[in-house]
């Protein structure tokens, strides 16, 4: 379908306007929304991830382009609830205590998105009990932790002390990134996954859910 095409190859250029526009179209001639979503929406952002993990795209393409995918998942939004389309998983995600670092967590949120999931952003310099009890409200699949700094990387272990502390360790998928990490020490600390970079990390959730 040629307008789903447009709409995937208009947001790899980051045209947020043209996108909306085209997922307005989409709509009007009763194109399932999922279809313009998983087809057209997601399917862009995932080229601009392997793009990006490739070195072919840099950080300011891939934030243009995922602007681009916010804007037409505003016009879908609605769409996509009457018809009761679900999310592929629920992420909570931050940067850790002292930490206030936030472009490598918000690249791995739009790839998160753009692989179809539900993100709930705790934002910069988080408390360790914050992850854990906004997990638990919102009934999250993942625990998602960033940090920057070599000083604040050890709060990592806080949170999933906290999750053993609570007998909850075992229902969340705990994935950890940043610079100054490893999987080295993401096993250290007791976590499932380390991803070294966004598109990585969406991948890795993408397989972990599934599993």
């Amino acid at each position: 379908m040629e307008i789903i095409r447009n709409i995937s190859s208009e947001l790899q250029k980051g045209k947020a306007k043209i996108v909306k526009e085209l997922v307005q179209q989409a709509i009007d001639q009763g194109i399932d929304p999922k279809v313009i979503l998983n087809d057209g929406l997601l399917a862009g952002m995932s080229i601009i991830g392997e793009k990006f993990k490739k070195d072919e795209v840099f950080v300011p393409e891939v934030l243009v382009a995922a602007r681009a995918m916010n804007a037409g998942i505003a016009i879908l939004e609605p769409k996509l609830i009457e018809v009761g389309n679900k999310a592929v998983g629920k992420v909570v995600i931050g940067t850790v205590k002292g930490d206030l670092h936030d472009i490598g967590k918000n690249l791995v949120i739009m790839m998160l998105k753009g692989a179809g999931f539900e993100i709930i952003d705790l934002g910069i310099d988080v408390e360790a009990e914050e992850f854990v009890n906004k997990a638990e409200e919102v009934g999250a699949d993942f625990i998602c932790m960033s940090a920057l700094l070599t000083t604040t990387m050890n709060n990592m272990k806080e949170i999933i002390d906290i999750l053993n502390e609570r007998g909850l360790r075992d229902k969340y998928i705990v994935m950890v990134g940043g610079a100054p990490l490893s999987e080295t020490f993401a096993k250290q600390i007791g976590a499932d996954y380390y991803a070294e970079d966004a598109t990585t990390a969406a991948e890795i959730a993408k397989k972990a859910i599934s599993a």
